[in-house]
C-alpha cells in the first residue's frame, strides 16, 4: 500500500482539485484508489454509505472509480455559526461533540480518524490523502489530526500547493516550510504551484533558489483551470457577462449545498443584498431565518418582488433535502398554470418552473436552460 498527501501553504490553495486529479490519474493506471480527508469543514456534502461525507471527498472517490463511503472523511464539521460547527463522526451528527468545547475534542476524535484511515489502507492500493488548511497554523498543532499527524500516521510523503495566482507564492512557500518543526518538514517532498497565468519561463530563478534553501524542489506548475466541478465553499466562479437570463439566489450565511447551484453559474447571478434580506442566524444549521422588513416575513416580500419584478419568472425555495434535485433540473415552461414548487413547502408562482429531472449528479446533465428571470431561495429552511 502506498499513500500521497496534499496539503496546502493557506485554504483555497487548490488541495482538492489536485488531489482529485491525482485519484484519477493513479485510477487510470490501474491502481485501487482511495481518498482520505480526516476533518473536512463545509456545509457542502453527499449522502454516501453510511452517512455524510464532504463533496470534496464524494468527488475524489468518483474520480478514484471508488465506492464513497464514510470513511473517506470520518470528521466533517458543518458550521452553524461563526464560533459553532456541527460535528458529524462517522457519517453520522455527534450531538455530544457538538456540544463540547473545541479544545480537547481532537482526543475523541483521532481514534475515528486513525481507525478509517488504517481499514482504507488495508483495502486499497494508494490512498491519497488530503489535509486542511495550512500545517503551519502554529496555534492548531497541539490539536491536529488532520494534517502532520495523519502524515505521520500513514508515513506519507506531502506535496506542499501554493496559490500563485494570490501573488506571494514562494513566500508562503518557504515560510510553511521555515515553520515546521524538522520531523515534520522531512515529510515534504515537494512543492506545487497551482492556478498559474502567463509564461511559465518567467519563475526562474525563484524555483531554483527555493530549492537551495530548502532542499525541496519544485515539482511542478499547474494552470489556472476553469471548470465547473462542485466546491467545498459553494459556488465561487463569476457569474458570464453580457445579455444572459437572470437567476437571483438567496442564501443565509451556513446554508448548506450551496455547491449545488454551481451549474447557474451558467447565467447571471444576482445575489440579493442586505437590502433585501437579512439572517438573524437563530434557525438549525444552515436555515437562516430571512426577513425583508420588522415584523414583515422575508419569504412574503421575496415572492411579492418575484411576482413584481420578474412577472415572467419564478420564486422556488428549496430545502436541503432538495438542492439536489433541484439543480439537477431542467427548466420547462408551463405557461401560467400555477404549481407547486420544489421544496421547503414552496408557494405557487406563475410562469415557468424548475422541475426535478432525474437524480443524477448535475455534473452529468447538459446546458441548463433557465427562464429569462427565477429567484431560488437555498438553506436549510426557509421561514
Amino acid at each position: 500500500m502506498a499513500t500521497i498527501m496534499v496539503q496546502g501553504v493557506s485554504s483555497d490553495a487548490g488541495k482538492s482539485l489536485i488531489a482529485t486529479a491525482l485519484c484519477r490519474w493513479l485510477r487510470r493506471r490501474g491502481a485501487l484508489v482511495a481518498p482520505f480527508k480526516a476533518q473536512n469543514m463545509s456545509n457542502n456534502a453527499r449522502v454516501v454509505d453510511g452517512g455524510e461525507i464532504g463533496t470534496a471527498q464524494w468527488l475524489q472517490a468518483l474520480a478514484a472509480g471508488a465506492a464513497a463511503d464514510v470513511r473517506m472523511n470520518p470528521v466533517l464539521l458543518k458550521p452553524e455559526a461563526d464560533t459553532r460547527s456541527q460535528v458529524v463522526v462517522n457519517g453520522v451528527v455527534s450531538r455530544e461533540l457538538t456540544e463540547s468545547p473545541w479544545r480537547g475534542r481532537s482526543t475523541r476524535l483521532w481514534p475515528h480518524v486513525e481507525a478509517a484511515y488504517r481499514s482504507l489502507a488495508a483495502e486499497y492500493d494508494v490512498v491519497v490523502i488530503e489535509g486542511a488548511g495550512s500545517p503551519a497554523e502554529t496555534n492548531l498543532w497541539a490539536d491536529d489530526i488532520v494534517n502532520m499527524r495523519v502524515a505521520e500516521l500513514a508515513g506519507a510523503p506531502v506535496l506542499l500547493v501554493a496559490d500563485i495566482d494570490r501573488g506571494g507564492a514562494f513566500a508562503h512557500l518557504y515560510g510553511t516550510w521555515a515553520l515546521l518543526p524538522p520531523p515534520w518538514r522531512s515529510h515534504i517532498r515537494g512543492f506545487l504551484l497551482n492556478k498559474f497565468r502567463g509564461d511559465a519561463g518567467l519563475l526562474a530563478p525563484a524555483p531554483a533558489e527555493l530549492e537551495r534553501a530548502t532542499g525541496v524542489p519544485t515539482v511542478g506548475v499547474v494552470p489556472w483551470i476553469e471548470h465547473a466541478l462542485p466546491d467545498e465553499e459553494g459556488p465561487t466562479v463569476g457569474a458570464p457577462s453580457g445579455r444572459s437570463r437572470r437567476v437571483c439566489i438567496v442564501g443565509g450565511p451556513y446554508a448548506s449545498n450551496l455547491d449545488e447551484f454551481v451549474r447557474l453559474q451558467q447565467v447571471r447571478r444576482r445575489p440579493l443584498g442586505a437590502h433585501a434580506c437579512c439572517a438573524d442566524g437563530r434557525r438549525p444549521r444552515g436555515a437562516a431565518r430571512f426577513q425583508a422588513r420588522p415584523q414583515r416575513p422575508g419569504v412574503d416580500a421575496i415572492e411579492r418582488h418575484g411576482r413584481r419584478r420578474h412577472q415572467r419568472g419564478c420564486v422556488r425555495r428549496t430545502g436541503a433535502g432538495n438542492l439536489r434535485r433541484s439543480a439537477d433540473a431542467r427548466w420547462r415552461d408551463r405557461g401560467s398554470r400555477r404549481r407547486r414548487g420544489i421544496g421547503g413547502g414552496s408557494r405557487p408562482a406563475t410562469g415557468r418552473y424548475l422541475l426535478p429531472h432525474g437524480q443524477d449528479h448535475p455534473l452529468h446533465r447538459g446546458a441548463v436552460r433557465p427562464p429569462p428571470a427565477c429567484l431560488v431561495v437555498a438553506g436549510r429552511s426557509v421561514v
